[in-house]
């Protein structure tokens, strides 16, 4: 994958997370979300509200990851040549494309 641009980033490819105010049909509509570095490869831009939030028609990106066990990153950016899923587990959002170095 080369990046060269913002555009270039991975992008969210769906989102399983219903309840977080960013996901519309599935979509994450935030502009870009970053991927934390707790434990698990969770979404820190998760957030519950009763109010929607987000750019309709967008798809967002992953910005930052800072798990850097991962696989596909490299200086603490997101490089999954197919962009990215978060599924919901366990109350919380996470990459569920994570993929632990060798």
């Amino acid at each position: 994958m080369d990046i060269k641009s913002c555009l270039d980033m991975p992008k969210i490819q769906n989102c399983g997370v219903t309840n977080c105010s960013y996901n519309t049909n599935g979509g994450c509509r935030t502009a870009a979300i970053t991927v934390g570095s707790h434990s698990d490869p969770l979404c820190d831009t998760f957030y519950t509200s009763k109010h929607k939030g987000g750019i309709n028609g967008i798809a967002g990106v992953v910005g930052a990851c800072r798990q850097e066990t991962c696989h596909h990153n490299q200086n603490l950016e997101c490089f999954a040549p197919s962009g990215i899923s978060v599924i919901h587990t366990t109350g919380e959002a996470q990459c569920a494309t994570f993929r632990g170095k060798k």
